[in-house]
């Protein structure tokens, strides 16, 4: 049987390495991409290769528009080369980067930034992978629980998850005549480098969260990762359109 793969955007790390890991134990290949940390994202490759999976990471900014047409080509031949499929299964909108200011202090610069790798990066990346991705595929985009309740500090940030949330349910609509699935995953605070690792490092952060929980804890990527692979299971296809938040119950 032809395994299924998933393109990971940000799968050096956090969320992303740990979705691609749940979805390597499932049987799923993976193609992930990473930034700058190339020896972390090999380290992932031979996780999912100990695993039993075949994977492969790309370099890609996806702050970077004008790269993605040459990146779409290498995925191309990496379907080809590396896994012998002309297109692969699952795509999961992850790679970004934390942000934290004041509504009143926040740059155009900051903005702008925030706009080219939180929503301009997951439209068009997405769009111009259109013809790589199957029939019956599925797509994963990574919002916030910021989105639904508002911390100081976060408008810019969340205004981009909430624009990331309306795309997901026009791209549910226009790609349902090809059978493909689009939902939002919004975790809500997760221990990792996220952000300079706040929700990890700080204590009192740490504390703050786990105290307006329901579950009584912040999250762990591997709460995220299992998310992400539930979400792409089989018996999920007939799941489209939705914001479904992985929080622990945060701030219910």
């Amino acid at each position: 049987m032809t395994r299924k793969i998933a393109l990971i955007t940000g799968a050096s790390r956090g969320l992303g390495k740990s979705a691609a890991l749940h979805l390597a134990a499932q049987g799923v290949d993976i193609i992930g991409t990473y930034h700058i940390a190339a020896a972390e994202a090999q380290a992932v490759v031979e996780q999912v290769q100990a695993l039993g999976g075949r994977a492969a990471m790309v370099q890609l900014d996806v702050s970077q528009s004008g790269s993605f047409n040459d990146f779409v080509g290498k995925v191309a031949t990496l379907l080809k080369d590396v896994f012998a499929q002309d297109h692969f299964n699952f795509l999961i909108n992850n790679a970004g980067i934390g942000a934290h200011a004041s509504f009143a202090e926040t740059t155009e610069a900051q903005f702008d930034q925030l706009v080219a790798i939180h929503f301009k990066a997951p439209f068009f990346l997405t769009q111009k992978l259109l013809p790589l991705i199957s029939d019956g595929g599925r797509i994963i985009n990574i919002s916030s629980g910021l989105a639904r309740f508002s911390l100081p500090g976060y408008s810019a940030y969340a205004s981009m998850k909430g624009a990331i949330e309306v795309l997901s349910r026009y791209q549910a609509k226009e790609l349902g005549p090809r059978g493909i699935t689009v939902n939002t995953l919004a975790p809500g605070a997760i221990a990792t480098d996220f952000s300079g690792g706040a929700v990890r490092d700080n204590p009192d952060v740490n504390t703050m969260v786990a105290n307006n929980t329901a579950l009584g804890r912040a999250g762990l990527p591997d709460d995220i990762g299992g998310a992400i692979s539930t979400l792409l299971a089989d018996g999920s296809h007939w799941i489209t359109g939705q914001r479904i938040e992985a929080s622990g119950g945060m701030f219910l």
